[in-house]
């Protein structure tokens, strides 16, 4: 099969994501200390949103969007630990925050992708 299969470009993203979300979690974590707000999801989530709204707005082709999109935004960011951590929130009583998170995720990452669109678009 040759490289451009659509398993190699989701595969070799996904690698190249986790890694960078690894990397960019923990520089957050590194800079900005132990805290109850899950500040390294909302970057990775933010980020991956506006990268990913690059690759489409620019009008890149199908294997482009499969390797950044599906691949690299797909393991580099986090709807699963978003929503996760934000349950956590609200059960341990800190309901501010959890919908801080929740909001911030969904608003912030919204506008990543708008400001995407005006840069390419």
């Amino acid at each position: 099969m040759p490289f451009t299969e659509p398993a190699y470009l989701v595969g070799t993203g996904g690698a190249i994501g986790a890694v960078a979300r690894y990397v960019v979690a923990t520089l957050v974590v590194r800079l900005r200390g132990p805290s109850t707000f899950p500040a390294a999801t909302l970057v990775v989530n933010v980020l991956g949103s506006f990268l990913f709204g690059l690759v489409v707005f620019s009008g890149a082709g199908t294997d482009a969007v499969r390797f950044v999109g599906v691949g690299l935004c797909g393991a580099f960011t986090t709807y699963s630990s978003f929503s996760v951590q934000t349950i956590r929130l609200f059960e341990d009583g800190h309901r501010g925050l959890a919908v801080a998170n929740a909001v911030g995720n969904l608003v912030i990452s919204g506008l990543a992708v708008g400001l995407a669109w005006l840069l390419v678009g």
